[in-house]
């Protein structure tokens, strides 16, 4: 929700600090610069400090920023506000996988991440379109005090949350080095295709709202409602994707075969959409848009239950830091990029073109270069390094 309220914005704050499509670029962008970089220091603190304690000052910190964007004036601040937004969002993934991993049997996992995905994707159902009535009627500021101030609410009953282990841990789970992670295949193959993955939904969170009010002519609120309901297909996907993932598991099926038919309807599905916007009339576009956003939920779950399974409890939570610091540097380039391309050419066209093509990357990276999926064999040796 709090990512999320400057694509919506974007059409307010442009006029109002007088940016550019690449300045507007460059500022979505500024967020993934630091939540990029500090996934795998927050990985490694989530470990060995608790990730319930290290995500609780993860939300303080990013709530505080995005109130602030509400009070503040100038482009050089709101970079500021929005880098240190990504500092503490990079929190999220990480320690809710640390737990996860040591708390969820892998039977469970689809729904469990299905369940963190409907949150995270409900975010922007919910911000894009509530935080798009508050700007109307309100000015554009407004949304960003009312989201921050909100996130600050979570943090009262999650620390009076209990979070508890299937086992409790023992001598022979010692933490694995970190080049025993860094050299798996796994980690590569999960590592670019959540690049690839990111480079489409951040380019469509980003930018979407943009588009539909400059380039297809949609007002304010009609924007707000359509991707509302886009984002809401997003979240339904989320949970349905785990909840047949999880069906097919206990039923005796292989999470390997589950998970990499979803991870290819998420990818092989973004391709075809990417194209039928960049081509299509205004209700093939829309149509496309809502199916890249069910099939974009469908495959959220194994974007990171899959390093759950992998990794484990020993070493999911510098795991998925990497994974999400290879993921998220699509963060650093796309939006800027997309911006670049669209000053440049005039129009979106070519933006959903390279999209298209780094789904393909994607679709390869989930199916081929990521090997069986199946829980690692961490030799006994201790060591967070």
């Amino acid at each position: 929700m709090d990512r999320g309220a400057l694509p919506t914005a974007a059409h307010l704050i442009q006029p109002d600090l007088q940016l550019g499509e690449t300045e507007l670029g460059k500022l979505m962008s500024a967020f993934f610069w630091t939540y990029a970089l500090a996934q795998i220091p927050v990985g490694w603190l989530a470990e060995r400090f608790g990730a319930q304690r290290v995500l609780a000052l993860g939300v303080a910190l990013w709530a505080v920023a995005t109130l602030l964007v509400g009070v503040t004036s100038g482009f050089t601040a709101l970079i500021v506000l929005r880098m240190m937004l990504g500092v503490g969002e990079s929190a999220a993934f990480p320690c809710a996988s640390q737990i996860l991993a040591a708390s969820v049997p892998v039977a469970g996992l689809g729904r469990a991440n299905g369940i963190l995905a409907v949150g995270y994707l409900l975010g922007p159902a919910f911000g894009t379109y509530v935080g798009a009535l508050l700007m109307d009627r309100f000015g554009w500021r407004a949304a960003f005090v009312v989201f921050g101030a909100g996130s600050l609410l979570w943090l009262w009953p999650w620390l009076r949350t209990p979070v508890q282990r299937l086992a409790p841990p023992t001598a022979g789970d010692a933490a694995p080095p970190l080049w025993d992670i860094v050299r798996k295949r796994a980690l590569w193959g999960a590592g670019i295709g959540h690049f690839c993955g990111n480079y489409s939904f951040y380019f469509m969170l980003s930018w979407l709202p943009y588009y539909l009010v400059r380039e297809r002519g949609f007002s304010t609120v009609d924007m707000a409602t359509v991707l509302g309901l886009a984002f809401l297909l997003n979240a339904v996907g989320g949970y349905l994707g785990g909840w047949a993932i999880d069906k097919w598991i206990m039923r005796g099926g292989a999470a390997n075969v589950a998970y990499k038919v979803a991870m290819a309807l998420g990818h092989g599905g973004a391709i075809v959409c990417m194209l039928a916007i960049a081509l299509g009339n205004r209700p093939v576009a829309l149509l496309a848009i809502y199916a890249y956003q069910l099939l974009c939920g469908i495959a959220s779950p194994g974007v990171f239950a899959i390093p759950q399974i992998i990794a484990g409890t020993r070493a999911a939570g510098r795991w998925v830091g990497i994974q999400n610091f290879m993921g998220n540097t699509s963060g650093i380039v796309g939006p800027w990029l997309t911006g670049a391309i669209v000053e440049q050419t005039g129009h979106f066209q070519y933006a959903f073109f390279l999209g298209a093509a780094i789904a393909v990357l994607g679709t390869v990276a989930w199916l081929v270069i990521l090997p069986r999926i199946e829980p690692i064999r961490w030799q006994a040796r201790g060591g967070l390094t």
